[in-house]
C-alpha cells in the first residue's frame, strides 16, 4: 500500500509535514455535505494528537486513531460517497498499520466541549416574559401599539385612525393567535339611535408554556376583578403569573396584564357604558390570518357603519352646552373632545364626559409615542353656537366631574 496522505509514526510527532497534511484535510472537508460530520472527526483527531509527549505517546496515539476510526463509523451513513470521508477512512487504516496499532483497544477520552450559549435555558426561564425574551432575541425592545373603544362607540385603531361607529350587536375588536376580544353594543335607551358598549368578552388563548385559556367578561354594573372561573391569574402552569388581573377602582376599572404576550388591557365603566383599551406588542397584533380580517382595532369600523361626528350639530344649543361640559374634562379639542361632545348631545348623558376622559388617560399611559396622543380631524366635530340649555347640562355634569375613574 502506498504512502498514505496523513501517515506518520510516533517518532514523527514533531514533523511539521504531518500538521500541514492535517490542515489540508480539515480545509478540504469544509466542502462536504452538511449532514456529513467528518470535519468534526478530523478536528477531534488533530486535537487529540497535537501535544503528545513522553513515553506513553505511542499508546495515546493509537487511542486517538481508534477514536478517529470509531467517529468515522458513526457518520458513515451520512457520508457515503463523500470523497473526503473515504480518504480519511483509508488514511486511518494506513496509519494504524504503520504504527502497529490494533483495531481493538482503548480510545481517547472525549474532548471537553465548550458550554453552548444558554439560549434554551433563557427561553425556558423567560419565555413567559415577552419583553425580556424579545430583547434577548433581537437586541432591542419590542414595538407596541394602542387601540381603544369607548362611548357611542368610538374606535382608535392600532394605526391611529379614529372612527365613530353605528354598530349594534356583537363585533370583534381583536381576533388573532393570542387574543379574542368582542364588544357588544346596545342602544343607550329604548328607541335611541345612540349605542354604547354594554358587554366585553376577552379570551386569552391557551399558550402551552405559560397559561391555560382564560375568559374575562364584563357587563354594565358587573366589572369583576377575576376571570370567569374565579381565578385571578393564568393558572397552575409555570408561567401562570404572567397573566394577572388588578382592580384599579372597585367595580369600575380593572387592568389585565399579559406579560407573556407583552399586552396590557384596561376595562372601565363610566355611567351606563363600558370602555376598552389595550397596549399590545406589534408582533402580537399582526398574528392573524386572512380569515380573521374583521377586527375593529385593525381596520376600524366597516365603511357602511361609520358616521360623522358633525351629525350632532343638529341642535346648536345642545352642542354648545356639550362643548362647555366636555371642555372641563378635555381642554384639548382633539378627537376625544369631539367624541365627548357627540356622545353628550346624542345621548343627553353627562357621564359620557368620563368615558372620553378615561379613554384619553388610557392612551396617555399605553401609547408608545406621546406625540401621537392627540388626533385632530378637521370638520369632524360640532362647531360653536349659541346655548339654550347650557345651565341644565352643566348642572347635570357637576356630579360626574367628581367621580373617580
Amino acid at each position: 500500500m502506498g504512502t498514505p496522505t496523513c501517515s506518520r509514526s510516533p517518532g514523527q510527532l514533531g514533523n511539521p509535514g504531518f500538521f500541514l497534511r492535517a490542515l489540508f484535510l480539515l480545509l478540504f472537508c469544509r466542502h462536504v455535505s452538511p449532514q456529513c460530520k467528518i470535519l468534526r472527526c478530523n478536528s477531534e483527531y488533530v486535537a487529540a494528537t497535537l501535544n503528545l509527549r513522553g513515553s506513553g505517546r505511542h499508546a495515546a496515539y493509537c487511542n486517538a486513531l481508534r477514536s478517529y476510526s470509531h467517529c468515522t463509523r458513526k457518520t458513515a451513513r451520512t457520508c457515503r460517497g463523500d470523497l473526503a470521508y473515504h480518504s480519511a477512512v483509508h488514511g486511518i487504516e494506513d496509519l494504524m498499520i504503520q504504527n502497529n496499532c490494533s483495531k481493538e483497544g482503548p480510545t481517547s477520552p472525549p474532548r471537553p466541549r465548550p458550554p453552548a450559549p444558554n439560549h434554551q435555558g433563557f427561553e425556558s426561564l423567560d419565555i413567559c416574559n415577552y419583553e425580556k425574551s424579545f430583547l434577548y432575541k433581537h437586541g432591542r425592545p419590542p414595538s407596541y401599539q394602542h387601540c381603544a373603544a369607548f362611548g357611542d362607540p368610538h374606535i382608535r385603531t392600532f394605526h391611529d385612525d379614529f372612527h365613530t361607529c353605528r354598530v349594534e350587536g356583537s363585533w370583534p375588536l381583536l381576533d388573532n393567535d393570542y387574543l379574542f376580544v368582542q364588544a357588544t353594543s346596545s342602544p343607550v335607551a329604548k328607541g335611541s339611535n345612540a349605542t354604547v358598549t354594554s358587554k366585553l368578552t376577552i379570551i386569552f388563548k391557551n399558550m402551552k408554556e405559560c397559561i391555560d385559556q382564560k375568559v374575562y367578561q364584563a357587563e354594565i354594573d358587573n366589572v369583576p376583578a377575576a376571570f370567569e372561573d374565579g381565578s385571578v391569574n393564568g393558572g397552575e402552569r409555570p408561567g401562570g403569573s404572567s397573566l394577572a388581573i388588578r382592580e384599579r377602582s372597585p367595580g369600575r376599572h380593572v387592568e389585565i396584564r399579559a406579560e407573556y404576550i407583552g399586552t396590557t388591557i384596561a376595562v372601565r365603566q363610566a355611567g351606563r357604558q363600558l370602555s376598552f383599551a389595550i397596549r399590545a406588542a406589534e408582533e402580537v397584533t399582526r398574528a392573524f390570518t386572512e380569515e380573521q380580517d374583521l377586527q375593529l382595532c385593525v381596520g376600524g369600523c366597516p365603511r357602511s357603519q361609520r358616521i360623522s361626528r358633525s351629525e350632532c350639530c343638529r341642535g346648536r344649543g345642545a352642542a354648545e352646552a356639550a362643548r362647555a361640559l366636555c371642555k372641563e374634562m378635555l381642554p384639548v379639542e382633539d378627537v376625544y373632545f369631539q367624541s365627548c361632545v357627540f356622545d353628550v348631545v346624542t345621548s343627553g348623558d353627562a357621564n359620557f364626559t368620563m368615558a372620553a376622559r378615561g379613554a384619553l388617560e388610557d392612551a396617555r399611559v399605553f401609547l408608545p409615542d406621546a406625540e401621537k396622543l392627540h388626533i385632530f380631524q378637521a370638520g369632524a366635530g360640532c362647531s360653536r353656537g349659541s346655548s339654550s340649555f347650557l345651565l341644565l347640562l352643566l348642572t347635570s355634569g357637576l356630579w360626574a366631574a367628581s367621580l373617580p375613574f
